[in-house]
């Protein structure tokens, strides 16, 4: 089970800007991945010297550089330098335990959220952080650990297919957040399901293993409503201000990922009534079996006690009890 809050403990006292991974430690190297297009044209390649990364100053071609595994600080340090990124914006992308949020720091933006994935059954729900920087005409992407979250939008741009390698930096943008946003809606639709099962076990029996499945599902439902509300007012932001890094056909499709967000959120607020009503249920059956438990041991109590009880009668022998009289 992932923890509720990574431990920021070890930047304490320390200085802005101090780069130091906050999170859980990753196994192996860090991939880093640049993908070159425009229309007509797409070049790919997995990297492993940080020296062949820097702004294309080509304004006609797009540049996508996806990090996984930010646990190396050296690396992610290195691309900051190569892009001229501020020291706060390195150490909040080391730092995974991020509110998500949008700064603007005029020739680039800087956007952090959090992306949900579940393979369904019982397992527990996956969760990460995800930087965004977008410049004029690149894209830096650093997640966690290496996933295929961006897959199927990759998959579009290496086809040519869609308005991805038609638009430019701000429309891969978009297509990152919707893909997240969408994801979004496959965990809830995973937490209905144990939500529905949940309430037959409730009817039929509702035993401590039960009550235990419905602390971890609210503690789930906690976990995202933590991460979609600030992103809704991330995504009214970039389709409200007027930065000139985001173009305004590209905010009408913002708009959209916002309706999602904001449905996303109706469904969690109601997810989280019906998570309070099945607590009420439990302690309401468990009120009930404790009240027709203490019913049987009353009525034993009552079998066993009245013989006892006609024995000692008997002992007396018809003999008239004789109170003594106080001096």
């Amino acid at each position: 089970m992932p923890r509720i809050m990574k431990k920021r403990s070890v930047k304490a006292g320390l200085p802005p800007g101090s780069l130091i991974y906050v999170g859980d430690k990753g196994a192996g190297k860090a991939k880093v991945t640049v993908v070159e297009y425009q229309e007509g044209k797409v070049r790919e390649a997995s990297i492993s010297d940080l020296t062949e990364c820097f702004p294309c100053s080509d304004a006609s071609t797009v540049t996508w550089i996806d990090v996984n595994s930010v646990h190396q600080v050296d690396l992610v340090a290195k691309l900051g330098e190569c892009f001229s990124l501020h020291p706060l914006v390195v150490e909040d992308i080391l730092n995974t335990d991020q509110r998500p949020k949008l700064e603007d720091y005029g020739e680039y933006l800087y956007i952090v959220f959090r992306a949900f994935s579940c393979d369904g059954g019982h397992c527990p729900m996956e969760t990460e952080q995800i930087s965004l920087i977008l410049g004029p005409n690149y894209v830096l992407s650093f997640q966690e650990k290496e996933s295929p979250v961006f897959g199927k939008i990759l998959e579009r741009i290496r086809t040519g297919k869609g308005r991805t390698v038609k638009s430019g930096a701000d429309y891969l943008v978009y297509s990152l957040l919707d893909t997240i946003v969408d994801n979004y809606f496959i965990v809830l639709e995973h937490l209905g399901e144990r939500m529905e099962a949940l309430e037959d076990a409730l009817v039929a029996n509702p035993a401590y293993p039960t009550l235990r499945e419905i602390h971890l599902l609210k503690r789930d439902l906690i976990s995202i409503r933590r991460s979609v509300w600030p992103l809704r007012e991330v995504l009214n932001n970039m389709q409200r201000e007027g930065s000139t890094l985001i173009a305004d056909s590209t905010r009408l499709y913002l708009r959209d990922v916002y309706d999602h967000a904001i449905h996303a959120i109706d469904t969690l607020e109601t997810f989280r009534d019906m998570i309070s009503g099945m607590l009420d249920i439990y302690l309401s059956s468990a009120s009930n079996r404790l009240n027709e438990v203490m019913k049987v041991l009353t009525i034993i109590a009552t079998i066993f006690i009245s013989p006892a009880h006609s024995v000692g009668l008997c002992g007396l022998g018809g003999r008239k009890l004789e109170i003594p009289q106080l001096a």
